[in-house]
C-alpha cells in the first residue's frame, strides 16, 4: 500500500509490473540460484541499476529470506555491521560518494535503531533507502503480539515514525509491489532524500516479473522564458560590477558541480565557500578567498563576501553551526541567489529555473572574462616543524592537512576535527565530508566505512574526537573485518572539548571514560600485520605516524593523538563564543 504523506499524488509506477507467474527462461532470474524471480529480486535489480553494489545492515528473523536473495545476487554485496545505527551511517557515507545508499534492518527494534541515521540523511539531503523486513501479512492481519512489536496489533507505528524523515514510503502488500518500489526510488532520487520500504517476509519472496525498462525519474526542466528573464535581470545587475561567489553543499546535492566549476574558473573571479560546502570549490584556485563563517570568519574573507559589489550565492543553506550562530550578513549589497529550482536577482524571484541552467546562464554572461589557469598549488598550509613539545590543536590539523593527497576522502567529525580543518586549505581533488546540520556525533566512523566501499580507489581518512568515537566504536571491528585501509586519527583530549568550549569547561558532564585507543583494534580482531597503531603526544611523533601511514597504503593505521582538554582550534573558539551568545539570547 502507499504510505506517503509528503507526496500522496506521486504516481511514478509501472502498470502490472508484478505478476504471480514464473519468469520465462532466459530472463535475469536465470543468474540466481533460485527458481523464482521475486519482489526481492526486482528491488535488488533496481538498486543495481542505480549504481548500488553494497547493502548495509544487521540481520533479523524476518529479513533472512530477503537476505538470501541479496547473497545470491551477483552484483550486490551484503555488508553486515555491528549495529543498525552504524549501518545507517555507513549507507549515508556510501550515498554521498556513490549517489544512493541502502540500509536493511528488521522491523521495530532494528528500524528505530537506524532512524537517527535516516533523519540525518533527510536533513542533509542524502538519498538513502531504508529496507525494513516485516512480519508476514497473515501475522499482521491477525494482530498478533509478536516480538519487536508494541503488542497492540498495529504494525504501522514505526512506518509512521519513519514517514517524518522520508521523501516517500511504501508498505508492500502484494499489490503493485514493483510499481511501489519504483515510486519510492524515483521520489527518493528526485528529492535527494531517504526512501522507506517495508517488505513483509512473504511479500519479499512473492513472484514478480523483472523490470521492463529503466526506472522513470522525473527530472525538472527549466522554464525557458523564466530563464531568459533571469539572465536579463542578472546582466543588468552585473553591469560594471565584479561579483563574488559564495557556494555551499546544495550545489553537490543538486548535481550542479560541473557548472559551478566552470563559473569559478573565470580569471579574476573571487569565490568562497561555507564550511559545510567546502567540497564544491577548488581551494587551490587563484580566486579562492577561504571559508565564510559569518562573524567568526577571517576578516579578509568576511569583508570580501559581505562587501561584494554583487554577491552570487549558489546552493547556500545557512545553519547555526556554520554561520557563527546566524551572524552572517549576506544581504547588505545586491545579491543573486541560485537555489535548486529557483533563482533570485536583487529580490526578484524567478521560479522553475534549475540550478545547472542558472549557472550556465551566469557563466555565459561572464564569458568575456578569460578562464583562470590551473593552479599548481597542492598544499597551502604552512609547514609545521617537528617538535617534542606537547602536541597542540594548531599543529595537529596543519600536519594532517600536509599529509593529504588529491585522492583522499576525509571525514571530519563534528567538533574539534570539523572546525580544526576549517582553517586549512585542502588539495584540489580531496573530498571532505562532515555533518554540521544534523550534527550527530559518532557519524563519521561508520560513514567513512561506507564511503570507502563506495570509492575503493580513494584513501579514506577519518578525523574524530574520543567522545564521538566512543559512540560508534563497535564499527571499527567491521572496518577491520572488511580490511579497509583507512587512516584514523582519534583526538584524545579527554572528553567533549567542543562542549567545554561552549559551556562548562571543567564540569563533570563533559568528561568521558579514558580508553586505550591503540589497544582497541586488537580487541576487535586486528593483528599487527593488518593494523598499525601509534600513540603520539608531539608534532614530531605525529609527523612520523602520518609518514608511516603513507608508506603502507594497504594497511589500516590508527593514530591516537593526545592534546590538552581545553586546547581548541581558533575557529571552534570563535564559533563556540558565537553559539554561546546565541544560546544566551
Amino acid at each position: 500500500m502507499t504510505f506517503d504523506p509528503h507526496d500522496p499524488s506521486a504516481q511514478l509506477r509501472e502498470d502490472d509490473a508484478c505478476a504471480l507467474t514464473d519468469h520465462p527462461a532466459g530472463t535475469r532470474a536465470d543468474e540466481y540460484a533460485v527458481d523464482l524471480y521475486t519482489v526481492a529480486d526486482y528491488l535488488l535489480d533496481r538498486l543495481v541499476e542505480l549504481g548500488v553494489d553494497s547493502m548495509f545492515g544487521v540481520p533479523g528473523d524476518v529479513t533472512l529470506g530477503f537476505l538470501d536473495h541479496v547473497e545470491a545476487h551477483p552484483d550486490i554485496d551484503w555488508v553486515g555491521t555491528a549495529t543498525e545505527l552504524g549501518a545507517g551511517y555507513a549507507a549515508d557515507g556510501y550515498a554521498r560518494l556513490r549517489g544512493v545508499g541502502v540500509v536493511c534492518t528488521t522491523f521495530g527494534v532494528g528500524e528505530l535503531s537506524a532512524v537517527n541515521a535516516i533523519a540525518g540523511a533527510y536533513a542533509e539531503l542524502v538519498p538513502v533507502l531504508h529496507v525494513v523486513g516485516a512480519p508476514t501479512m497473515s501475522v499482521q492481519a491477525q494482530g498478533r503480539a509478536v516480538h519487536h512489536s508494541l503488542g497492540d496489533g498495529d504494525f504501522e507505528h514505526t512506518a509512521r515514525m519513519s514517514a517524518e524523515v522520508s521523501a516517500a514510503c511504501a508498505i508492500l502488500n502484494g499489490t503493485d509491489d514493483a510499481g511501489e518500489i519504483d515510486r519510492v526510488l524515483a521520489t527518493m532520487i528526485a528529492q535527494s532524500r531517504p526512501g522507506y520500504l517495508s517488505i513483509p517476509a512473504d511479500v519479499a519472496s512473492s513472484p514478480c516479473t523483472p523490470p521492463r525498462g529503466p526506472l522513470a525519474i522525473g527530472r525538472p526542466v527549466s522554464d525557458r522564458t523564466a530563464l531568459r528573464r533571469f539572465a536579463c535581470a542578472a546582466r543588468t545587475l552585473l553591469a560594471d560590477r565584479s561579483p563574488v561567489v559564495l557556494a555551499d553543499i546544495v550545489v553537490h546535492r543538486a548535481g550542479a558541480q560541473r557548472e559551478l566549476d566552470r563559473l569559478i574558473q573565470m580569471r579574476g573571479l573571487r569565490y568562497a565557500s561555507l564550511l559545510w560546502g567546502r567540497r564544491v570549490v577548488d581551494e587551490s584556485g587563484a580566486g579562492y578567498l577561504g571559508v565564510y563563517l559569518g562573524e567568526p570568519s577571517e576578516p579578509s574573507v568576511r569583508v570580501a563576501v559581505e562587501g561584494a559589489p554583487v554577491l552570487v550565492t549558489v546552493g547556500v543553506q545557512i545553519t547555526d553551526l556554520i554561520s557563527g550562530g546566524f551572524s552572517d550578513r549576506l544581504d547588505a549589497n545586491p545579491r543573486i541567489d541560485i537555489r535548486p529550482h529557483t533563482a533570485v536577482v536583487d529580490g526578484e524571484v524567478f521560479d522553475y529555473i534549475e540550478m545547472r541552467d542558472a549557472l550556465v546562464a551566469l557563466t555565459d554572461l561572464l564569458a568575456h572574462v578569460t578562464p583562470t589557469e590551473a593552479s599548481s598549488v597542492e598544499h597551502l598550509t604552512p609547514a609545521v616543524l617537528s617538535s617534542d613539545a606537547p602536541l597542540t590543536q594548531g599543529e595537529l590539523w596543519a600536519l594532517v592537512t600536509e599529509s593529504l593527497t588529491l585522492a583522499d576522502t576525509v571525514f571530519a567529525e563534528q567538533g574539534t576535527s570539523f572546525y580544526g580543518m576549517a582553517a586549512q586549505r585542502l588539495p584540489h581533488g580531496a573530498t571532505i565530508v562532515g555533518q554540521p546540520l544534523w550534527a550527530s556525533i559518532g557519524y563519521t566512523l561508520p560513514a567513512m566505512m561506507g564511503a570507502a566501499l563506495a570509492a575503493p580507489d580513494r584513501r579514506p581518512v577519518l578525523l574524530i574526537g574520543d567522545g564521538a568515537a566512543q559512540m560508534t566504536a563497535a564499527e571499527l571491528g567491521t572496518i577491520i573485518r572488511l580490511g579497509i585501509p583507512a587512516v584514523i586519527v582519534v583526538v584524545n583530549n579527554n572528553g567533549y572539548t567542543v562542549e567545554r568550549a561552549i559551556h562548562g569547561p571543567t564540569k563533570a558532564y563533559n568528561d568521558i571514560a579514558r580508553w586505550q585507543w591503540t589497544q582497541l583494534p586488537y580487541v576487535l580482531g586486528a593483528t599487527s600485520a593488518t593494523v598499525a597503531t601509534h600513540f603520539v603526544t608531539s608534532s614530531g611523533q605525529l609527523a612520523d605516524a602520518l609518514d608511516d601511514a603513507a608508506e603502507h597504503p594497504g594497511r589500516l593505521t590508527l593514530i591516537e593523538a593526545v592534546t590538552a582538554a581545553l586546547d581548541v582550534p581558533p575557529t571552534l573558539e570563535a564559533v563556540a563564543a558565537a553559539a554561546a551568545a546565541a544560546t544566551a539570547r
